[in-house]
């Protein structure tokens, strides 16, 4: 068979969706080579996380036509991983996830370019991330979530009129899993809600009373934190517990083995032990496979138009046969990361320096030193143009944003991970 005869093969079924109309195509979706040109050769994707389910996002966009492809992780292989993140072997211990996993979908997928990048994802910059037309997240931690989450709302601006610059709206696909139960959801900054507007969906992580541990413990896992939080400060006062090194977490082990011995406690583990300390929950390679799926068929949607974009989050369960439902989850209007404007009214005879008072009020512990701009201008900034702002501080806001009766300010922070966008309006002493 030619090589042109096994390319035709080999993109048939994706053929089937960019080659033809349908009734439940996107808006302005147009049938041709030329959009299977937009997935080969332009579309730059961006994949966070290479584990259970970076491994199958990285082979189902691969074997979907996307030729350029990203991957970030910080985590090296581990032997308890070989069991359902596939794209690695007994020999890969101890590398590089992004590096193997790149290297292993490439062999496999001819033609494909796979780039690993086996760091934190804080050590690239916002302008790194701003490169790639699609960013899919395979991770399992809030707190990565959280910050990505807020690089691609920093990107978002707002017209006049308040509705999001098409042209700024970083398109983001979020998968998950926890055990048999998954989700797979569609965020575009500005239009669907963003991770900050929806932190309600996770549940609060489970801590257990300092006092169980150091007196009473019950279980293994109280064993496990007694050794972690209590018995690691205790012992090594001058070293920070780094739950990615494999000395520390060995040690943890070992003295919660040695606890739970004294009170007749079994199942310690050196995997429970990480999955405790960790807040792991166990992966089922199932649900990675159909998470992976649903997130890579919403990656292709976006770049074509090929089929109806979720609105917004599916959820899987797969504990009693296999269910799965749609929501249509709404935006949080005064949202402090993704909003046009979360609102702060102050009185008209209000100066600068009460406003930023009236920031660090309604915000609490969110800032710590804010600066302030508006419309492009700065208004008080932090640093080297400290001294050269700081005349406005004892000016009246008003004057400042041109006698207007309310204005869209910018805030930046060094406690924010981007910009926090605030709407002000000026009260009278009247309605007061």
């Amino acid at each position: 068979m030619q090589d042109d005869d096994i390319e035709a093969v080999r993109w048939k079924d994706v053929d089937n969706l960019l080659l033809r109309d349908g009734n439940l195509v996107g808006p302005g979706f147009e049938p041709g080579e030329s959009v299977k040109e937009i997935v080969h050769d332009m579309l730059h994707v961006l994949v966070i996380g290479a584990g259970g389910l970076g491994c199958e996002l990285l082979k189902d966009l691969a074997l979907s036509g996307f030729k350029k492809i990203d991957v970030i992780d910080m985590d090296t292989i581990d032997v308890s991983n070989l069991n359902r993140q596939f794209l690695f072997r007994m020999r890969d211990v101890g590398k590089s996830k992004a590096e193997v996993a790149a290297e292993r979908v490439m062999q496999r997928v001819h033609g494909v370019e796979v780039t690993p990048h086996f760091c934190r994802i804080e050590d690239k910059s916002p302008e790194w991330y701003q490169d790639f037309h699609i960013i899919i997240l395979g991770l399992d931690s809030l707190e990565a979530r959280s910050w990505i989450n807020g690089v691609v709302c920093s990107f978002l601006e707002y017209n006049p009129d308040g509705t999001p610059m098409q042209e700024t709206i970083k398109p983001m696909v979020d998968g998950g899993t926890e055990g048999f139960k998954g989700h797979a959801r569609v965020i575009l900054p500005g239009v669907t809600p963003c991770f900050h507007c929806t932190l309600w969906l996770f549940p609060p992580q489970v801590n257990f009373p300092l006092c169980t541990l150091a007196e009473t413990p019950r279980s293994a896992a109280h064993c496990i934190e007694w050794a972690h939080l209590i018995h690691w400060g205790a012992t090594r006062p001058e070293e920070k517990f780094d739950a990615d090194n494999p000395e520390h977490m060995k040690w943890v082990y070992e003295q919660a083995l040695t606890r739970a011995a004294l009170f007749n406690i079994t199942g310690v583990t050196l995997q429970h032990t990480q999955g405790v300390v960790k807040n792991i929950i166990p992966a089922i390679p199932s649900t990675n496979g159909i998470v992976a799926a649903a997130c890579t068929l919403e990656a292709l949607k976006m770049a074509t138009m090929c089929s109806q974009q979720m609105n917004n989050y599916t959820m899987y369960v797969g504990t009693a046969g296999i269910y799965t439902h749609t929501v249509a989850y709404e935006k949080d209007p005064e949202c402090l990361v993704c909003s046009a404007g979360v609102p702060l009214e102050v009185e008209a005879s209000a100066t600068l320096q009460q406003v930023l008072d009236a920031l660090l009020v309604k915000f609490g512990d969110r800032l710590e030193k804010p600066s302030v701009s508006y419309e492009g201008t700065n208004l008080y900034m932090r640093g080297v143009l400290e001294e050269e702002t700081r005349p406005n501080l004892g000016r009246l806001m008003t004057e400042l944003m041109g006698g207007a009766s309310s204005g869209l300010c910018v805030v930046n922070d060094k406690k924010l991970s981007g910009p926090l966008r605030v709407r002000v309006t000026f009260r009278s002493s009247m309605e007061t």
